[in-house]
């Protein structure tokens, strides 16, 4: 993803703003919010992203697959091209290219679509794994078993928020890092390599914690709409550009001291 940290913060008064904040030395939550703000128009088209809305499509699913009779045939429903009762490294890795095929199909990718190919395949390796026995290293139907309780409405909604809060950061830091490089050395804004470490873990919680208005409705979504005739990738897109929105939201209002 080198190749779209290139170039400069667009030209607008609300970019602008955003340039005085890290110039200024303003606080993350405070860039934070401003860049989401700034940002807002990049979300407007989020439910017509092929990649992204197959991304998120993919994770309302995968639990489902894991609950069926038989997951490996559910799983290449799924375009997740698996001969073998899968580790949970093999089963993100046909994520990702069930998502890359599909990109093609529609057309092309774009780096939102980009984005949330990577944050799926890292919240799926994180939430998922993270369950998973560590003595002796988890077998296939651990994995199964583990993935399959994300199936339930609560678990869904973890998951939702992972990715979700995964997605924002990717998204802000795109913008950002194009900003924060002329602020970045002794003397300056960023005065190291490990201020910008802070910096950025900063601006990774302050992400995680405005997905929490994700993670309140999601699994309400999730229980709902796959109850009513099932998730399609068009309801997913749907929910995806609500939950930004309200992401987006939320950050300006934390920054604002709303929060």
């Amino acid at each position: 993803m080198g190749h779209i940290r290139l170039g400069t913060l667009p030209a607008t008064r609300k970019w602008r703003e955003v340039v005085g904040l890290v110039s200024g030395g303003a606080p993350p939550d405070s860039i934070a919010g401003a860049s989401a703000s700034a940002a807002e128009s990049s979300f407007r088209h989020a439910r017509d992203d092929p990649a992204l809305r197959h991304s998120f499509w993919l994770l309302t699913q995968l639990p489902l697959a894991a609950r069926s009779p038989d997951f490996l045939e559910s799983l290449d429903a799924l375009g997740l091209r698996i001969d073998r009762d899968p580790s949970l490294l093999e089963i993100v890795g046909a994520l990702t290219e069930a998502i890359d095929r599909q990109t093609e199909i529609a057309g092309g990718r774009t780096d939102l679509g980009e984005m949330a190919q990577l944050a799926a395949a890292d919240s799926l390796a994180a939430v998922v794994g993270e369950r998973l026995p560590s003595l002796f290293g988890p077998v296939a139907e651990d994995v199964r078993l583990e993935l399959g309780k994300f199936a339930a409405r609560d678990q869904f909604a973890v998951l939702a928020r992972d990715f979700f809060a995964r997605l924002t950061q990717r998204h802000l830091d795109y913008f950002l890092s194009r900003e924060l490089s002329n602020h970045t050395g002794p003397g300056k804004r960023i005065a190291s390599a490990e201020a910008h470490a802070e910096f950025n873990a900063s601006l990774a919680q302050y992400c995680r914690e405005a997905s929490r208005i994700v993670e309140a409705f999601a699994g309400g979504w999730f229980s709902k709409t796959t109850f009513e005739g099932g998730i399609t990738p068009e309801k997913a897109g749907a929910f995806v550009f609500v939950a930004l929105r309200k992401i987006s939201s939320e950050l300006q209002k934390r920054s604002a001291g709303d929060g």
